[in-house]
């Protein structure tokens, strides 16, 4: 026979090996499908923390030029909007590392496919710890959504107190 001309035989190994990989590609969806939700989440956080940046310059500029009444008032704002900076930092990391591991989950499998290696319990522990990240930036989020409730609270309890 000649080379490159092995009949049904080759057709049966093409078949196999497009069948293979196309079980490989469904696989790895999932940790892709994690990766747009997480990079969706991002975007979330990040414009948070975006706006607490501002909003803590500007009330740093408050403190320091307004006047001295409303000190402890800013004061109380800007310990509330530090917390929340770090929590936003905190749920990015976590975020950024989530992402990051579910990459590093969808190369293992295609080398696991490739290179016809048993990954199997590899697999699952980057694809826990991917959770596990997700469940952090997720906690990590909803205390800052806690904390700006709180630092809304006091602005409330400003606006009621009665005028000098």
């Amino acid at each position: 026979m000649l080379p490159g001309a092995c009949g049904l035989q080759c057709v049966g190994v093409v078949a196999d090996t497009s069948s293979g990989f196309l079980n490989v590609i469904q696989t790895a969806i999932t940790p892709v499908i994690l990766l747009s939700g997480v990079g969706a989440l991002m975007l979330t956080l990040t414009n948070r923390l975006g706006r607490v940046v501002d909003r803590t310059r500007s009330l740093a500029g408050d403190l320091r030029h307004g006047p001295s009444e409303h000190r402890a008032h800013l004061e109380s704002q800007l310990a509330i909007l530090w917390r929340r900076a770090q929590l936003m930092r905190r749920a990015v990391t976590y975020a950024a590392l989530s992402m990051l591991s579910s990459c590093l989950l969808v190369l293992a499998i295609f080398i696991d496919a490739s290179e016809r290696r048993e990954f199997g319990l590899g697999l699952v522990v980057i694809f826990m710890a991917s959770i596990l990240l997700l469940i952090a930036a997720l906690i990590a989020f909803l205390r800052d959504i806690w904390l700006s409730l709180e630092a809304l609270a006091l602005e409330v309890a400003k606006a009621h107190e009665p005028g000098p």
